[in-house]
């Protein structure tokens, strides 16, 4: 499972079965930054309705390098997600992840007054679909031990 933390946002991608390709899948939303029972919620029914056993957490890092706030908050997040799903929770850098999302929508003629409910979700398959190609190696042994398992 791949996931794109915002303030108020969390977009969604999950691997296909053979944990080759990502799918975007949705985005939950909120009403404040701090309200996450309900995020936490769908995130916990995701991982058991599509059999997760890894989450990939982009990790928003500045341009140079350098974290911030923002990434102390999905820091924070992270843990949380830990704590509650006891499934690993990899973080990964997530820059240039919205680019790519946006370059997407030109690519799929989607205007740009309606870019803002996809970005979120496809920036999150993004970041999945990178730490799959990175990681063929744990992926493959991922899948030898059961086919079925989605990240």
């Amino acid at each position: 499972m791949g996931l794109d933390y915002g303030s108020r946002t969390v977009g969604v991608a999950l691997s296909d079965a053979l944990l080759i390709t990502s799918q975007p899948r949705e985005i939950i939303r909120r009403d404040r930054e701090n309200m996450l029972r309900k995020t936490f919620a769908r995130i916990e029914e995701l991982i058991l309705t599509e059999d997760v056993r890894l989450i990939v957490l982009g990790k928003p890092l500045n341009m140079d390098g350098t974290g911030g706030e923002r990434v102390l908050r999905t820091e924070e997040f992270r843990d949380r997600l830990q704590r509650r799903t006891g499934l690993p929770v990899v973080m990964w850098d997530e820059r240039l992840t919205t680019v790519e999302a946006d370059e997407k929508m030109d690519r799929m003629g989607i205007p740009r007054r309606d870019r803002k409910q996809y970005v979120d979700m496809l920036a999150a398959g993004v970041i999945l679909q990178d730490y799959m190609e990175e990681h063929r190696d744990v992926l493959q042994a991922m899948r030898e031990g059961q086919e079925t398992d989605n990240v």
